[in-house]
């Protein structure tokens, strides 16, 4: 018992000296941090001590970094062995920068003899890209061209004119033309090489690009392939197309005339024949699809749908309807069917035209008694009237040629024209142009034609050669 005693009490002895000590070393060690120098604590946290310089990175080298502050001081650092973080476009001129370092700068210095530690460098703010503006409507494009065209080229690009025989390229800049019409002749001592430049040439000297037309439409009417320097075989007519293959024939025939067109430098083709007969005899019949309305309206939209898969130019003719009457290229028909009638026939291939996205309408020179008894169509405002109106078209609306039988004996050679502007036509089909182009002209001048007529009949021409690429779009170019 005396033996435990004395154990505990030596186990007390220990753990008072233990803990005595103890209190010692937690105080020895409080004043030694207390106390310790300053150039320690940098040196176990250098960023503590570390001061920094930002600006702008004015230039560097392999070696230097040269900072401009916003005071527009000028400090070179070095920068061998130094860690630089930097973002996407590297040291870039005109970008952020930090620079840590340990010293004091010398304004004075070429080079600073301070410590760095690091450097930064942040990507320049870069501007919010602006919005790309909405690309202006093929309305707007032809406007901007109408509000920069004079008089002068505003009335000319309203002539579609048969090609002359010669200088036809200085015409089209003379003139200010809208487009040639080309015919048998143009083609037939000429090389498919020789009319390609030919007719680039008359594109090069025109302001704004031209309609280059023909008449291609299959069977007795084929300005091009009738040749054979330019296709073995002529096109073969609609009838004899849709007998051989229906209206798929039809559309491949006519994708395929299409792409033939088009490699000379070809853009609108004076078809589809919209016109009703089943008459053999009839002056039109062969030209024509020779069914009834409805079929024909079938033949019509198969035809200018695969026209406008190709971007050429697409022209329903013979508004109000031919029908079985005779030629109005050697002299003066009056047709005295029904207003009713044409609705319920000759209008139906039109209509389906339009409705397919028909280009351009072509207005005969037939006298119509139930719409304009005293009146060509292609001189009536009642006929234009009723195209744009009952049959909804907004299109280009052209004149037949101004120079056949059917309308010379009507108006005098130099009021042919003026009075077809007058009716509601945008585009003038004539031979005699020099004789037509400055009376229009005067006409508007002296304020028988007014100008808004002219702008309307103008704006309608460059939307359409803005949709068929022959002006190129902004976009496209």
């Amino acid at each position: 018992m005396a033996q435990n005693r004395k154990q505990k009490r030596s186990n007390l002895a220990v753990t008072i000296v233990v803990g005595i000590i103890l209190l010692l070393a937690v105080g020895v060690a409080s004043v030694w941090l207390l106390n310790r120098p300053a150039s320690q604590e940098a040196t176990t946290s250098p960023a503590v001590q570390a001061q920094a310089l930002s600006g702008t990175v004015y230039d560097g080298t392999m070696n230097t970094l040269t900072v401009e502050t916003d005071g527009g001081e000028m400090y070179v650092f070095p920068t061998e062995d130094v860690e630089i973080i930097t973002g996407s476009t590297g040291i870039a001129i005109g970008n952020s920068v930090t620079v840590y370092y340990e010293g004091s700068l010398d304004p004075a210095a070429s080079v600073q003899g301070v410590e760095v530690l690091k450097i930064e460098v942040q990507d320049a703010a870069q501007p919010a890209p602006e919005p790309d503006p909405a690309a202006p409507t093929l309305e707007e494009q032809a406007q901007e061209i109408l509000d920069g065209m004079t008089l002068e080229e505003k009335v000319g690009q309203m002539f579609l004119v048969r090609c002359p025989d010669s200088q036809a390229a200085e015409k089209v800049s003379q003139y200010y033309l809208g487009g040639y019409i080309l015919f048998g002749r143009d083609f037939q001592n000429s090389t498919p090489e020789q009319i390609t430049q030919t007719i680039a040439s008359y594109q090069e000297n025109a302001a704004i690009p031209l309609f280059i037309g023909v008449d291609e439409e299959g069977g007795t009417v084929n300005r091009v392939s009738r040749y054979s320097q330019y296709r073995s075989q002529p096109f073969a007519s609609p009838q004899q197309l849709f007998e051989q293959g229906g209206l798929a024939a039809i559309r491949q025939d006519t994708l395929e005339k299409c792409e033939f067109l088009a490699q000379y430098g070809i853009n609108m083709n004076f078809a589809p024949v919209c016109d009703v007969t089943t008459d053999p005899d009839a002056f039109m019949y062969s030209r024509t699809f020779g069914q009834d309305a409805r079929h024909t309206a079938a033949y019509v939209s198969t035809v200018v749908r695969a026209m406008e898969e190709q971007e050429m130019c697409s022209v329903l003719k013979h508004f109000p309807g031919y029908g079985s009457n005779g030629d109005t290229h050697t002299s003066m028909i009056t047709d005295s069917r029904s207003l009713e009638q044409f609705r319920q026939s000759d209008f139906l291939p039109f209509a389906s035209g339009i409705q397919a996205g028909g280009d351009v309408v072509l207005v005969s020179h037939n006298i119509v008694s139930s719409m304009d008894a005293g009146r060509p169509a292609s001189l009536s405002p009642e006929v234009h009237r009723i195209l744009r109106e009952e049959l909804g078209f907004h299109g280009v609306i052209i004149t037949d040629d101004l120079y056949m039988e059917g309308v010379r004996q009507y108006a005098s050679d130099d009021q042919v024209a003026v009075q077809a502007v007058l009716a509601g036509n945008d585009l003038l089909c004539c031979t005699d142009f020099e004789i037509q182009y400055p009376a229009v002209l005067n006409a508007v001048q002296d304020g028988t034609i007014s100008r808004e007529q002219i702008d309307q009949s103008v704006l309608r021409i460059l939307m359409l050669k803005l949709e068929e690429g022959i002006i190129p779009a902004s976009n496209e170019i």
